[in-house]
């Protein structure tokens, strides 16, 4: 016969489950400052060796040495060699992916809190084949580098224009399904058009170009474009970061989040817009690059948790980081360059399978 419990032992048994928990989320809160710590530390000497690598092998020592100005250059001499790669070529890249990195993962976090699906990506509404579109045409009418830039960011914010008008009147009682659904189909229509336009491009001169432009590179970024992707980055990134705390309440009912008097559209109006600014900047200045705001997010969950403040900036940190690696990879590797397009779809779809089944086993 089994002994009863007494009132002391009931009692401790049932409080074990919120000590746990609070011992947990104390774990939690000691841990995000090292996770934080640590990945910039990484993000710091990636950025150090990345700064070096390439077929113009800078040291260590060089590099620093020219980062703090004590480069020897005789008095009215010309900028050396090392010099101009650093900080007219390789510095603007290395910025660039960095950037580019921790704004779509960024983007990737608000998506999927958003819409409270772990697989939206910043390509959901269709962001991605919005901006491709306009820099795909700008390619087919040969317009300037700038115009095709300023037509993929245009598509970007013009895409999610139309899959927020249509989806609002569609007769679903589910506002976010009604995006989804609409952003699903916008999408592939975009794609439909951006396949048109291949088959009428030039295949010896249009076609290269624009096929390599739509696997993302950042060969061609200059100082100027990553002085316009920083500031469309941060004015992207700047609404989900006011929102962060705020940004939490998206994963309780409606009903909740008006009982805790949040407004909800206004919450959610700002992550989407937010995240649209920061994507379409990104995709403007390097092309589509996929995977980061799908998978960075995840593995951020999985080091510090499901709160959006402590997310955001570990997911961004992750992202950068990753998006360097990459980059660096692709053009360290072969004697042509690998698009980080390829890259972070040959990386990503593994780490994404990898996060999946550590979380089933966890």
């Amino acid at each position: 016969m089994a002994r009863s419990l007494s009132p002391p032992e009931e009692a401790a048994g049932h409080d074990r489950g919120p000590r746990a928990l609070r011992a947990a989320r104390r774990r939690q809160r000691l841990a995000w400052p090292i996770v934080v710590a640590l990945l910039a530390l990484a993000l710091v000497a990636a950025t150090l060796y990345a700064l070096g690598s390439g077929r113009f092998d800078l040291p260590l020592g060089e590099v620093l040495r020219i980062l703090a100005g004590r480069h020897e250059v005789p008095a009215g001499a010309a900028p050396s060699m090392a010099e101009t790669v650093l900080w007219q070529i390789r510095g603007p890249r290395v910025l660039a992916a960095i950037v580019v990195g921790a704004a779509l993962a960024a983007s990737g976090v608000a998506l999927q809190s958003v819409f409270r699906n772990p697989l939206a990506a910043p390509d959901l509404l269709g962001v991605s084949a919005g901006a491709a579109l306009g820099a795909v045409v700008g390619i087919f009418l040969g317009w300037s580098v700038f115009a095709i830039q300023s037509a993929a960011f245009v598509g970007g914010l013009a895409a999610v224009a139309l899959v927020y008008a249509i989806g609002t009147v569609l007769p679903l009682r589910d506002r976010t399904l009604s995006l989804v659904l609409a952003g699903i189909a916008i999408g592939s229509m975009l794609g439909a058009l951006i396949a048109l336009v291949k088959t009428l491009a030039d295949p010896y001169t249009q076609l290269p170009a624009i096929t390599f432009w739509l696997l993302g590179s950042f060969s061609s970024i200059t100082v100027d474009d990553l002085a316009l992707l920083s500031g469309f980055a941060l004015v992207g990134i700047a609404p989900l970061t006011l929102m962060r705390w705020r940004a939490d309440a998206l994963a309780l009912s409606d009903d909740e989040v008006r009982a805790l008097g949040i407004r909800l559209p206004v919450v959610r109006a700002a992550l989407v817009c937010g995240a649209t600014l920061a994507t379409s900047g990104t995709v403007a200045a390097a092309g589509i690059i996929g995977w980061i705001g799908l998978v960075v997010p995840h593995a951020a969950r999985l080091l510090v948790g499901a709160s959006f403040p402590r997310v955001l900036p570990v997911a961004m940190l992750m992202g950068a980081l990753l998006m360097l690696a990459i980059d660096t990879l692709g053009r360290s590797i072969a004697q042509a360059e690998v698009p980080p397009g390829v890259l972070t779809a040959l990386v990503g779809a593994p780490v994404l399978f990898a996060l999946m089944l550590g979380r089933r086993d966890g």
